[in-house]
C-alpha cells in the first residue's frame, strides 16, 4: 500500500516536476514513510481512472492513428486478458508483475514465443502511451526485451505449385484473384479493398490501401491483365468491388473468402500451406534473389521498416554459393 500511494503522489506531479526534483520526491517519500503503516478505508477508491478507462482512452487514441478495427481488436482483447489476470490497476503494475503475468500465460495457454512477444509488445505500446500521456512515471514493460523466438524458414511457393493452382481454378474470379496477389505482392486485406476503377489497365498498375490507409502503387504483368479483365467481362452484377461472391446478390469479397478458397484448392491439388499470405513471401524472396535492390522490395511490399521486408525474404542458397564463388573463392 505504501507503493501505491507514493507512485499516487509522483504520478499527481508529473507535469510540475522535472526529472532531478521527482528523484528527490521519490527519495523523500521512501525515507519519510518508511516507519509508517498505513490503511485505506473501505470503500476507498486510490486510482484515478480504472483499468477498463484507461483501455478505452488507448484504443480511442490509437484509433485516431489511423490503425486498423484488426490492430485494435487485438490490441483491446490483450490488455482485458491482463486486467482478468493481474488484479492491479495498471497505474501500480510493476516490471515484476507483467514477467509473472507472461510466463503464467505461456504456461496457461501453451502458446508459441513468438505469440508471447506479440503480447509483450502490445502491452509495450500501452504502457509507453500511459507514460507519454503522463498517466505514469515510467513504462514498466521498458526492462522487458524481445523474446528471442526460434527462425523458421517459411515456404515459398514453387513455380510448378503456382501453375498448379492456375490450372486448377474453376472459374474466372478465382484466377484473376491467384494472378493479382501473385503478381503484385500485395496484402489480402488490400485485396478485398479494392474497385473496378482502380485498376490501370494501361499501365498495369492499381493503387491500394495498406496498413494506416497508406497509399502506394503495385505493379502486375500481362498474365494478370488478361485475366482480371476476362473476369471483369465476364461479370453481370453492378457492384463497385473488384471482387465480389460467386452468388447473387454479389456481395464484396471478404478476407474470410479468399482463404477458404485457397486452403480448399490447395487441399484438393496436395499443395502444403496454401495461403494468400505466402504469394507475398514469395514475390518478396523471388524479388531479392533475382537482385531487386531491397529498398525498393520494402516500398513494393509497403512496409515502413526495411527489418520487416528481411523478415518476409529468404535468400535462395544456391545463388549464396555461386556468389561466393565469384566475390570470394
Amino acid at each position: 500500500m505504501k507503493d501505491t500511494i507514493i507512485k499516487e503522489i509522483e504520478q499527481s506531479l508529473l507535469n510540475h516536476l522535472d526529472n532531478v526534483q521527482m528523484e528527490m520526491l521519490h527519495s523523500t517519500l521512501i525515507r519519510c514513510l518508511d516507519n509508517v503503516n498505513i490503511t485505506v478505508k473501505d470503500g476507498c477508491n486510490i486510482a484515478k481512472y480504472s483499468n477498463e478507462e484507461l483501455i478505452d482512452k488507448f484504443i480511442i487514441a490509437k484509433n485516431i492513428e489511423g490503425c486498423s478495427s484488426r490492430t485494435t481488436d487485438y490490441y483491446k482483447s490483450t490488455l482485458l486478458k491482463l486486467n482478468s489476470l493481474v488484479d492491479k490497476n495498471v497505474m501500480h503494475m510493476t516490471t515484476d508483475d507483467l514477467r509473472d503475468y507472461l510466463v503464467r500465460y505461456q504456461k496457461i495457454n501453451n502458446c508459441s514465443k513468438a505469440n508471447i512477444d506479440n503480447i509483450r509488445r502490445n502491452m509495450s505500446s500501452f504502457f509507453s502511451w500511459l507514460e507519454e500521456e503522463n498517466y505514469i512515471l515510467k513504462s514498466p514493460v521498458k526492462r522487458i526485451h524481445k523474446i528471442k523466438t526460434d527462425k523458421v524458414v517459411k515456404e515459398t511457393y514453387s513455380d510448378e505449385n503456382l501453375e498448379m493452382l492456375r490450372d486448377n481454378c474453376d472459374n474466372l474470379r478465382d484466377l484473376a484473384i491467384i494472378d493479382l496477389l501473385s503478381s503484385t505482392g500485395m496484402r489480402v486485406g488490400e485485396l478485398v479493398k479494392l474497385n473496378r476503377n482502380d485498376i490501370d489497365f494501361e499501365n498495369r498498375e492499381c493503387i491500394v490501401f495498406g496498413k494506416g490507409n497508406k497509399e502506394r502503387p503495385v505493379y502486375f504483368d500481362a498474365k494478370t491483365k488478361i485475366h482480371l479483365r476476362n473476369y471483369i467481362n465476364s461479370r453481370n452484377d453492378d457492384n463497385k468491388a473488384l471482387f465480389v461472391t460467386l452468388d447473387a446478390p454479389y456481395d464484396r469479397l471478404q478476407i474470410s473468402g479468399v482463404e477458404i478458397r485457397l486452403r480448399n484448392l490447395g487441399k484438393k491439388l496436395g499443395i502444403n500451406k496454401v495461403h494468400p499470405h505466402k504469394f507475398r513471401r514469395t514475390v518478396a524472396t523471388r524479388a531479392i534473389d533475382k537482385g531487386m535492390p531491397i529498398e525498393q522490395v520494402q516500398h513494393l511490399l509497403g512496409h515502413s521498416q526495411i527489418d520487416t521486408t528481411m523478415q518476409y525474404a529468404m535468400v535462395n542458397q544456391n545463388n549464396v554459393k555461386e556468389s561466393h564463388r565469384k566475390f570470394i573463392s
